[in-house]
């Protein structure tokens, strides 16, 4: 136990984490940290923070995105922004934020993030991109801030030489608002393969599947991207769906579409038994763990809320979950779990 102590922070991981970090905020034993090199302002509401991240970035795929830990007022705070930068050499990657009073953490990134500002990352993570086999004809579809994810694919199939060809379909209020416009007007000038077609919805109304067909006919016959709000990509969803061409319609979605369950009518509480803590809750099992938690009472550690940066992960030592991203049930002892997308499917022990 002395020596234990004695080791102390070397046998740390955090404590080391904390002395270096003191000497520069970027090394780390295990953890990404990110150094902010520049700051673009894209709109009056949006803004591209290059970033050089440490040692520990394993790189990503034109279309994935990451989690970003920030602290405001003594509480950490992630939210997950979609890399805009093409992977490249150069070792610097990009987010763009677009500036939302709902969000603290881009509006505080807004406020604070400058040049010499150090952020913590996750690992990149996400399926939206292109498929392996790059097709001949592709059809990229965004609005708003869904443009970012949509912007790295682009960028990564011109610096590429990717000779196909592409319609880039952008919605966004005004000529004021859209996100890259000045690269994307020179991108269309020199590249013969990328069409150009941006709605400005202040003026002609909003995008909808009359206007997408006039815009783009063989819009269902492309490989296609998509990204923006929840209602838009749902209106393409259904186009592609009744036109059943789904299989040719790739779509990023960061909410990963974690859905309550129902259970049937009658069936008995379920008992969560929280081993450190050494506090119990019931559970009806229809809503994640961190939910039904919280709704106890407790307060266990969470980031993101949809599975990606792994802040309220703990380890199930007894008991049956369901992932409610993917529908797999897990019944193994000892198994790391993630309290917000696990549901409760039989009486469980967590060290939490």
């Amino acid at each position: 136990m002395l020596r234990s102590e004695l080791l102390r922070p070397f046998n740390d991981p955090q404590g080391l984490d904390a002395l270096l970090g003191a000497v520069n905020p970027t090394w780390s034993v295990r953890q990404i940290r990110a150094r902010v090199v520049a700051v673009i302002a894209e709109t009056a509401d949006t803004r591209t923070f290059v970033l050089r991240p440490n040692r520990h970035w394993r790189g990503f795929r034109a279309g994935q995105h990451v989690a970003v830990e920030v602290e405001i007022d003594g509480v950490r705070h992630h939210r997950c922004y979609s890399l805009s930068s093409a992977p490249q050499r150069t070792g610097l990657i990009s987010l763009t934020v677009k500036r939302q009073p709902a969000s603290r953490v881009a509006s505080w990134l807004h406020e604070h993030g400058k040049p010499g500002l150090v952020l913590a990352l996750s690992a990149a993570a996400g399926q939206f991109g292109l498929p392996e086999s790059t097709p001949a004809r592709l059809l990229l579809i965004s609005a708003g801030s869904g443009i970012t994810p949509v912007m790295s694919v682009l960028r990564d199939l011109h610096q590429r030489g990717y000779t196909g060809h592409i319609v880039f379909l952008h919605t966004c209020r005004t000529e004021q608002d859209l996100i890259f416009g000045a690269e994307l007007n020179a991108l269309a000038r020199e590249w013969p393969s990328l069409s150009l077609r941006i709605h400005h919805s202040a003026v002609a109304g909003r995008l909808d599947a009359t206007e997408l067909a006039r815009r783009v006919p063989d819009a269902l016959e492309r490989t296609t991207l998509l990204c923006g709000p929840s209602p838009f990509m749902e209106w393409v969803r259904a186009l592609y769906a009744a036109g059943d061409a789904s299989a040719r319609l790739h779509c990023e979605d960061f909410r990963g579409r974690v859905l309550p369950r129902t259970r049937n009518a009658g069936d008995p509480p379920l008992e969560i038994r929280c081993v450190q803590t050494e506090r119990s809750f019931t559970a009806a099992g229809a809503q994640a763990l961190l939910v039904e938690a919280e709704a106890a009472g407790l307060t266990p550690r969470h980031g993101c809320r949809m599975g990606i940066c792994r802040t309220c992960q703990c380890r199930k030592r007894s008991g049956s979950v369901e992932n409610l991203l993917t529908g797999q049930i897990c019944s193994e002892p000892d198994q790391l779990i993630q309290l917000c997308i696990s549901a409760a499917r039989s009486d469980l022990e967590l060290v939490l």
